[in-house]
């Protein structure tokens, strides 16, 4: 079902957002050390959009399961490679199956749907599929609950299923390949059957299974799949869902600043022996850490943005099945629980040696308008820390209220030639930057002291 849902507001609400982070690390690359980008001709710490995402995309996540905010007991979805466990833990839990039968079944069940697993070889990833498939949460509850249903017929064509996979598998050392197998593309996996010869000698799913399954993997009523979208590409009539949510990578107004700091972690079994030795000799091995290292922590003042088509969310909502009304009302509650999540939402990473989760934003920005508005551009040139001196020379000062000045003034300056740009609102957490914001003569929004008022 497609629909153009009709909306009477503006429809998209556009989010903005500066906070100052010490001595934190909630992104790393590959080497381990901060993701930076190059802007303005300076390089800038960067926070990935994909790490922002996953910490809102959970908060909302766990706030609807715990009862707490507007999407209380609304249902979410659940990202994994997991499923086929998860079913087959189901059908033995709930339906008394044996497990491991339980789970060869489910393996099977959504493998013959169009997903592919690891290398059955492979005990660690044989029940895993190669991707992490986003679905509700409640997907592997109902296709254990269809097996169960119909588990005489779905018994009958697993086992003839899992015989012709077997036959079909490339034999060799030790369940591998043959020494010379020139047909074999690079990358496959020993063990998968992956040629078009081994996967036509597969019986095909029944027809009211695969159905089945792929109604349980639909989005459906999900909210935070309507909101943040998925796609699945292996299953080609698995519908895939455009999210409703646009979000940029946060990045430091000012150029990057790191440290890395070195650290040595005691050994205590070490420390007790050296402390409780009753000869000299004793503890004369046990000195020095007992592991040392480095960590890289990144400190600035960053900006990220985030909008929200409201349009774009009341159709994915219709189109999992939600009549008009019900759409609109889940639509209102995700904006609330979504603003909310952008505002309190932080990555995990090193939360507990750097607190990081506990920061609060200097100011967020909220309005609405026909398009959205991205305003990176306002601090493409970097931010000069150096104390301002009283004859106007030097630099902008410090780097939080001199950003919240640059995005109020970037923002007056917009929204006085953008006519679709109304119900500007701003929320503060600073009370420094609190006394500021009494000081501007254009704010272009109206200031505001809860989460709630940033929309209307």
């Amino acid at each position: 079902m497609t629909s153009n849902a009709s909306f009477a507001g503006s429809q998209f609400l556009s989010l903005h957002l500066l906070e100052t982070l010490v001595a934190v690390l909630p992104v790393r690359d590959e080497n381990g050390s901060p993701k930076s980008i190059v802007y303005g001709g300076t390089e800038r710490h960067m926070i990935t959009s994909q790490a922002r995402r996953r910490a809102e995309r959970v908060h909302t996540r766990d706030r609807a399961n715990a009862g707490i905010g507007a999407l209380a007991g609304s249902s979410t979805g659940v990202r994994t490679r997991e499923w086929a466990l998860i079913t087959g833990r189901e059908l033995a839990a709930a339906h008394g199956w044996d497990r491991d039968e339980a789970i060869r079944t489910a393996r099977a069940v959504i493998e013959a749907t169009g997903l592919k697993f690891g290398d059955p070889a492979k005990k660690t990833v044989a029940n895993l599929t190669k991707v992490l498939l986003f679905a509700p949460s409640d997907a592997g509850t109902r296709i254990a609950a269809h097996i169960y249903e119909q588990a005489e017929e779905v018994r009958s064509w697993a086992s003839e299923y899992l015989a012709a996979q077997a036959a079909a598998a490339p034999k060799g050392k030790k369940g591998g390949r043959k020494a010379a197998e020139p047909e074999a593309a690079l990358g496959d996996e020993p063990g998968e059957g992956s040629t078009e010869a081994a996967d036509a000698k597969l019986p095909a799913l029944p027809a009211v299974t695969r159905t089945a399954v792929l109604t349980a993997l639909a989005p459906r009523d999900a909210i935070d799949i309507a909101l943040y979208g998925r796609f699945l590409a292996e299953i080609a009539d698995s519908p895939n869902v455009d999210g409703a949510v646009q979000s940029s990578h946060a990045f430091t107004v000012h150029e990057a600043e790191q440290v890395d700091d070195f650290y040595a972690a005691a050994d205590d079994a070490k420390l007790d022996r050296k402390k409780n030795a009753l000869d000299l000799l004793d503890s004369a091995d046990d000195s020095g850490a007992g592991m040392t290292g480095y960590q890289s922590l990144i400190t600035g003042t960053f900006y990220r943005h985030a909008v929200l088509d409201r349009v774009r969310l009341r159709n994915n909502l219709r189109a999992a099945g939600m009549d008009a009304e019900e759409a609109e009302a889940t639509s209102v509650a995700a904006e609330s629980e979504f603003v909310t999540a952008f505002v309190d939402a932080f990555p995990q990473a090193k939360k507990n040696s750097t607190a990081s989760t506990g920061s609060l934003p200097a100011l967020v920005l909220a309005f609405e308008g026909g398009r959205p508005y991205n305003y990176a551009a306002a601090f493409q040139s970097p931010i000069d820390e150096r104390p301002l001196t009283e004859d106007g020379r030097g630099g902008e000062g410090p780097a939080g209220p001199a950003a919240v000045k640059r995005l109020l003034k970037h923002h007056a300056f917009v929204s006085k030639r953008r006519p679709d740009i109304i119900s500007g609102r701003v929320l503060t957490y600073d009370p420094q930057i609190d006394e500021l914001l009494g000081t501007l003569k254009d704010l272009g929004a109206t200031a505001v002291t809860s989460t709630e008022e940033l929309t209307p």
